[in-house]
Order: structure tokens, then sequence, then C-alpha cells
């Protein structure tokens, strides 16, 4: 072999190997480019799922609820609590474990302290109305629910008791047509079994005659 014949050897060589360099430069970018696309696609996905719309839907109608039950706590209960208690807040009930005293300047010399027991009342308030507010809700919607469905529940009920129906009418036809089919070959066999009989009895009188 020449120097001329290897060059043309490493030649086609050294292209080869820029070819598949080149295939596998085009096969990653056609892979980057479906990842891009299934990026979005599945973010498409995800985001128009019913779960995520049901999510966000129940976001809102929970922040709505919310403001609906802090204006009845603070607009209608806590305007009554303070009538009957002379015209102090819950908020303001605490119970005073040191007095604040200030001097002549009027600056304060000792911090007052105490147990602010009327914020938490008024916490617990709060959670208890948002309980009894979120059960009345979720008891009226299901009520609702039971009667807007009762009629498609009751076609459901219907369609299954004839589906039920229908399936017990073919197994027993099922069954019926096996029983027959069992019965028309016992009636064969009993046949076969009475020809044999009767093959073995003509046999046994033709052995008797040729015996005497």
């Amino acid at each position: 072999m020449g120097i001329a014949d290897q060059r043309v050897i490493d030649q086609k060589i050294e292209e080869g190997e820029k070819a598949e360099k080149k295939a596998l430069l085009k096969r990653q970018k056609e892979l980057m480019k479906k990842e891009k696309v299934s990026f979005f696609a599945d973010f498409k996905k995800f985001i128009t799922k019913g779960n995520v719309l049901d999510l966000a839907v129940g976001m809102v109608i929970a922040t709505a609820f919310n403001a609906i039950v802090n204006g009845l706590v603070k607009n209608i209960i806590t305007p009554c609590v303070t009538y009957f208690t002379s015209g102090v807040s819950i908020n303001e009930w605490e119970y005073i474990l040191r007095e604040e005293v200030k001097n002549a300047e009027g600056v304060v010399e000792v911090t007052k302290i105490s147990v602010q027991y009327g914020l938490w009342l008024q916490a617990i308030v709060d959670f208890f109305i948002i309980a009894l507010s979120v059960f009345v809700a979720v008891r009226v919607i299901r009520k609702m629910e039971r009667k807007l469905n009762a009629k498609e529940i009751a076609k459901k009920e219907a369609e299954a008791a004839a589906k039920k129906a229908e399936e017990d009418a073919k197994a027993a036809e099922a069954q019926a047509a096996v029983e027959a089919k069992a019965a028309e070959e016992k009636a064969i066999l009993d046949e076969y079994y009475a020809n044999i009989r009767e093959q073995s009895a003509l046999l046994r009188e033709i052995k008797d005659a040729l015996k005497k």
C-alpha cells in the first residue's frame, strides 16, 4: 500500500467521523427541540387539568367566603358583644399583671404587662363561626346536589336493574341450553347403550342356536 492510498483511507475515515459527528449533533438538536415542545405541552396539559382549575375556583370562593365570615364577625357579632359588655370589645379584654407608670413628664418608666385573653377568645369565636359557616354551606350544597342528582341516580339504578335482569335472562337461557344439550346427549347415550344391549342379546341367541 502506497502513501497515496494511505492518505485516501485517512481522508475517508476523517470524512466518516465528520459525518458521524454531524449526525450526532443533528440528533441532539432534534431531541432538544422535542424536549422543549414536550415541556410546553406538559405545562399546558397541567394548567388545563380539571383538578388545577377546581383548585383555582376553590381558592377564589374561599377568599370570598372568608370575607363574608370576617364581615359577619366584625360588623354583626362583635358590635352585639360590645353592646352587652358596656362598650368593651372582646379584643380589649385583658388581665393586667402590672400597670403602666409614667413620670411627671409623661415618659413611661414602667411598661404595662397584661394577659390579652380577649384576642384568644376572639380567635376561638372566629374559629367556631367559620366552622359553623362551612358546615352549613357544605350541608346546603350536598342537599342541593342530592335533589339535582335524584333523577339521575334513579335513572342509573333503573338502567342497572334492567341490565342485571337482562344478564340474568341470558344466564338462564344459557343454562337452559346447557341442560337441553346435556339431556339430548344423555338420550343419545341411552339409545346407544340400548342398541348395544339388543345386539348383545341377539349375539347370545345366535350363539345358543349354534350350540344346539
